[in-house]
């Protein structure tokens, strides 16, 4: 494949943070060398209303019927800001590809749940949708978590360590050829539920928890929770946040407290993280590189404490296209592995059983032909990973 074979995708995110929704418009296509190349020419972020903030933020509590409801309403509004979005800038689209909003995550129970129903999408926005990624990986015995090491591995191999700091943290880099990625720890979300408390939505460049002191022993508190225990295969929801985290941090009185005790507590973990990365590493030349994207990246104060703890790392931060919808990429580019049938799912990251080829694809259009080529550039195994539209009889 050239450019000229290239296939065009909107990627839609909504983070745990409950900031908004993240959309862009993607081109992938392959190289002479069959590599994965990306143009990310358009971007826009659509931030929530009071009442959707709500809506999603109790949305565990809600009846069945009251759930599937939303389920609805948030597929059709994901559908109707994509259709804006193409509209706006005159796209001509292929697919586009959903993350959904996950409400309930706890793999130890086989559960994911991601709402914003497909075919609502396909049928608000005129587009085919891609969407539900992480069911078949738990299906598996996997942690559905995290998902965007695969775009990681394909487009930002230049950077031996990716952080991407949403909600909540997660981190892929690769050790003997072979991707590793977890969630770090909580990022924005206990800063963003302290910072509404005071009327404000986020804690500007990090100001307020800048004046704020470090709890020692609810730092050392934080830090002996059994999740940091053990590296790799491990993800966290909201429900462990709300459970184990934020109870430790509400001992402390003053909210620019607790602030500066959670940025103290995600730099160190991403300390640990690469610490031990390092050892099992392969002896480089030169500083490894940590590419840092997502809300956190305009956190100064907490990008302060990231290098104070990684003096031995090279800290970049890329242009803000990248930082802001890096995430909503790789999702497009999930839906273009999707697509091609090629392993978007790395069983060396969630701990599945195998690879596999995730995501559910509701046709809008009944012509709508996918593509037919030889996959597994990725893995060399022996094994043929699962296709969950054949496995489930979803999709079509």
């Amino acid at each position: 494949m050239s450019k000229k074979n290239k296939f065009r995708f909107i990627g839609i995110m909504s983070g745990t943070s409950l900031d908004g929704v993240d959309l862009c418009y993607a081109e992938f296509w392959k190289d002479s060398k069959r590599q994965w190349q990306y143009y990310m020419p358009y971007v826009e972020s659509y931030p929530y209303s009071e009442e959707w903030r709500n809506r999603l933020n109790t949305a565990e509590h809600l009846s069945a019927f009251e759930y599937i409801q939303l389920d609805r309403d948030l597929g059709k509004k994901l559908g109707e800001l994509a259709k804006c979005f193409i509209e706006k800038h005159q796209l001509k689209v292929d697919y586009v590809c959903s993350h959904g909003h996950t409400i309930f995550h706890q793999t130890k129970l086989g559960i994911t749940s991601q709402i914003g129903a497909g075919p609502e999408i396909a049928v608000a926005c005129g587009h085919n949708v891609i969407n539900d990624f992480r069911v078949g990986d738990v299906a598996l015995g996997g942690q559905g978590a995290p998902l965007v090491p695969i775009g990681d591995q394909l487009l930002f191999s230049q950077f031996h360590y990716r952080l991407n700091l949403g909600g909540i943290g997660n981190i892929s880099y690769e050790v003997d050829n072979e991707t590793i990625a977890f969630d770090t720890s909580p990022a924005n979300m206990p800063l963003n539920i302290y910072m509404r408390t005071l009327g404000k939505e986020y804690d500007d460049q990090g100001a307020f928890a800048r004046r704020g002191l470090v709890r020692k022993e609810i730092f050392d508190a934080l830090n002996h929770l059994p999740f940091y225990q053990t590296f790799e295969k491990k993800s966290l929801g909201k429900e462990w946040v709300e459970t184990h985290y934020l109870p430790l941090l509400n001992k402390i009185d003053k909210i620019e407290d607790r602030l500066a005790t959670s940025i103290e507590h995600t730099a160190y973990q991403i300390k640990r993280i690469i610490d031990q990365a390092e050892v099992h590493s392969k002896i480089r030349f030169g500083k490894p590189k940590l590419l840092i994207t997502g809300g956190g990246a305009f956190n100064d104060y907490m990008i302060e404490r990231i290098r104070t703890y990684c003096s031995n790392i090279e800290v970049v931060l890329p242009n803000e296209k990248i930082i802001n919808h890096k995430e909503a990429l790789l999702f497009a580019f999930l839906g273009n592995l999707r697509l091609h049938k090629e392993i978007n799912c790395l069983k060396s990251v969630t701990g599945a059983k195998s690879n596999s080829v995730g995501g559910i694809i509701h046709y809008l259009f009944p012509n709508s032909k996918e593509i037919d080529q030889n996959q597994n550039d990725i893995n060399e195994e022996e094994d043929t990973p699962p296709d969950f539209n054949k496995i489930i009889g979803c999709g079509g």
